[in-house]
């Protein structure tokens, strides 16, 4: 790969909690692959549950799974793609010859793997990708294009959900993937959302954003009289409720929001120890389709098509922004939720 580096810097994780800057050779290009200069990838909780070993995680890894940047080379049988383009890449790798696969159930290939999860990704200064992963984008910024694999999970829990017009919809959460959800919902069949999640600066963001038709702001303190408020104000609860915030606890009690024939979607990331209880008897007999909605496949272009455009937004929601050598800052900055999503950055 002429005028190209042969070494790039990376993070590169040995085992669980076990970090390094690290030089390595740049990724080898298959003969359809696409090799991107990254000029910022994307943070978000599913990194945290890497960082602690957890969330189908392999090792030894680069992680990074929301890859943006540049063209910088491609392999000798990719076309449609110039150097230097500004692109985004979708993280998954599918084998396309598994039991799911071969049914048309992609996203359940028992092979399935992810870029910045199970394979190397964006926290390192070059990544490749397969040409059909990756996608040309023009009016976002490069840390706003971060929300484009979010906004595709989103797309495909959109999908999933297929929403009847009129729908009612309770969103527990304002996080990045939420938010987005969110403006989705009230695009496509949901005539009134309510947002309800702590008060603070992703309240805040979520009515910036116009995510919701109505916010309820919780007391991180005391949150039962705005719960009980929300039940009283909603007696036949909700047709769609999702719960976005990862909390097993909120979780559980979400099913008593949702209306006799309506969803329950379980949308967050959850620790894999993580347990729920709920009475068989009141999901058989309200008829409650419980929902799990995970990653996406071939959901970018959707998403690109509403974030590029504008018609979801999503500035503001990347509001802490670091370079590689910052990584415990982030990481900390994310536990502490001073981060409503960040990105690591490249010049």
């Amino acid at each position: 790969m002429a005028g190209l580096p042969t070494e790039m810097k990376a993070l590169r994780y040995t085992k669980p909690e076990e970090y390094g800057l690290v030089t390595v050779p740049l990724p080898k290009l298959r003969d359809n692959d696409v090799l991107i200069k990254v000029k910022a990838c994307g943070v978000c909780g599913t990194d945290l549950h890497i960082h602690e070993g957890e969330f189908i995680a392999k090792f030894p890894l680069i992680p990074g799974h929301e890859t943006v940047g540049v063209v910088a080379a491609v392999g000798p049988s990719v076309k449609g793609f110039a150097v230097g383009e500004r692109v985004v890449a979708d993280n998954s790798e599918l084998c396309n010859e598994c039991f799911y696969c071969r049914r048309g159930e992609l996203l359940l290939c028992e092979h399935f793997e992810a870029h910045g999860v199970t394979m190397d990704g964006g926290f390192a200064e070059y990544c490749a990708y397969p040409a059909g992963k990756v996608f040309k984008i023009h009016n976002l910024s490069d840390v706003d294009a971060t929300l484009l694999e979010p906004a595709s999970c989103a797309a495909h829990g959109l999908d999933k959900i297929s929403p009847k017009l009129g729908s009612s919809v309770l969103m527990f959460g304002a996080g990045p993937t939420g938010l987005v959800l969110a403006q989705m919902l009230r695009q496509n069949g949901g005539c009134h959302v309510v947002v309800a999640a702590p008060e603070g600066l992703k309240m805040e963001l979520a009515k910036k954003l116009g995510a919701g038709d109505e916010y309820i702001e919780l007391s991180r303190k005391e949150p039962e009289v705005q719960f009980a408020k929300l039940k009283a104000d909603n007696p036949y609860g909700f047709d769609i409720v999702v719960e976005a915030t990862g909390s097993p606890k909120i979780l559980e009690d979400a099913i008593n929001y949702v209306r006799r024939g309506g969803k329950l979607v379980v949308y967050g990331v959850y620790s894999a120890a993580a347990r729920v209880s709920w009475p068989p008897s009141k999901i058989f007999g309200d008829e409650i389709t419980i929902l799990g909605s995970f990653s996406e496949t071939y959901m970018f272009p959707a998403a690109i098509d509403y974030l590029d455009s504008g018609k979801v937004k999503v500035e503001g929601i990347v509001n802490k922004t670091y370079k590689l050598e910052q990584w415990g800052e982030c990481l900390e900055a994310m536990r502490n939720k001073s981060a409503i999503k960040a990105a690591i950055v490249f010049d």
